[in-house]
């Protein structure tokens, strides 16, 4: 900095209000000093600048499963958002659920000096193993229980399901079969809740659950069971992953998609309408979900109180639904 004033003529304090984009020195001083910082190679030292402010500009993101479509489009999002507010991603995997996988996160994400932590875990390990989130961060939680004293951001997954049982019900299906996600997975529990009281509500018959692990594979392996059975007309898949998998296996087993069978899945991907036949489907918007955890972490940076946030969903109908054959 010193070298700079030098060159620039001017006061190092005058290099530090240019550095910190300070609006009291006039534009030819700034074009001077901006002048010198390029001739010398200078940067401003972030580290210093926030200890200075008490401010770091940076998110930390603690996740679980990296590889789920759903975990990798908020990532996306969240990465967008902070992007947009000035604010550098740290991101922690963490490989297992536990107390101390857990404080090992916290504690590295505070030496990379984080202002706040947005926590990416659906699992329902988070509650059931007892773990505590450590004290000391600002914390938003997302897709996740709201058993903490934390804002929480989510898709309004029991009402998704909802809008895709009551589609098929309205389309003279009798009952509707479900592939639900992971049992450990809130958002599956939350899906499946969904589709379980809606059909309840109607008065119609509850199929056994098959239960996959959001890969198409698992789709598939449910799907080969459900298409053995003549009496299944409609199918719920808890993604559209899983969907994809039960339309190969009706298919291999000469069930007509939507003629004989119908399928609806969870998320609206961007492949989902060019599956064969198109995938009706649920979308869920990622960007909102991304963007209101960024948001709500901000909030309470500003010393706000943010509020618990579901982020509305929508049927979106094309030719894999149809009325029952």
């Amino acid at each position: 900095m010193a070298d700079v004033a030098a060159l620039a003529g001017v006061s190092g304090q005058t290099v530090s209000r240019v550095a910190n984009n300070r609006s009291n020195v006039d534009a030819t001083t700034r074009a001077r000093v901006r002048a010198a910082m390029r001739e010398l190679g200078y940067r401003p030292n972030g580290a210093a600048r926030a200890l200075r402010n008490g401010e770091f500009r940076g998110i930390g993101v603690i996740v679980f499963e990296l590889s789920t479509f759903g975990t990798t489009r908020v990532l996306d999002e969240i990465a967008t958002a902070a992007t947009g507010r000035g604010y550098a991603v740290n991101l922690m995997p963490v490989l297992d659920i536990n107390q101390r996988a857990v404080n090992d996160a916290f504690t590295r994400l505070s030496a990379q000096a984080v202002d706040g932590v947005i926590i990416l875990i659906e699992a329902y390990l988070l509650d059931e193993a007892g773990v505590q989130l450590p004290h000391g961060l600002p914390v938003v939680i997302v897709d996740s229980s709201a058993h903490y004293d934390y804002p929480v951001v989510d898709t309004d997954q029991f009402d998704g399901a909802r809008q895709a049982v009551v589609h098929l019900l309205e389309l003279g299906h009798r009952t509707v079969h479900h592939v639900g996600g992971p049992r450990t997975s809130y958002p599956a529990a939350h899906r499946r809740r969904g589709w379980e009281q809606t059909l309840l509500a109607a008065g119609r018959e509850l199929p056994e659950i098959h239960f996959g692990d959001w890969t198409a594979q698992s789709g598939y392996e449910a799907g080969c069971l459900l298409a053995a059975d003549p009496s299944v007309t409609a199918v719920f898949a808890a993604n559209d992953q899983m969907a994809l998998g039960v339309l190969r296996a009706l298919h291999e087993h000469q069930r007509e998609v939507p003629a004989q069978v119908s399928v609806v899945g969870f998320d609206d991907m961007e492949e989902s309408a060019h599956f064969w036949p198109p995938l009706t489907t649920i979308r869920q918007s990622f960007a909102d979900l991304g963007r209101h955890s960024v948001e709500s972490l901000l909030t309470i940076l500003a010393a706000g109180e943010p509020q618990p946030i579901a982020v509305p969903t929508e049927l979106v109908v094309r030719s894999s639904t149809a009325p029952p054959g």
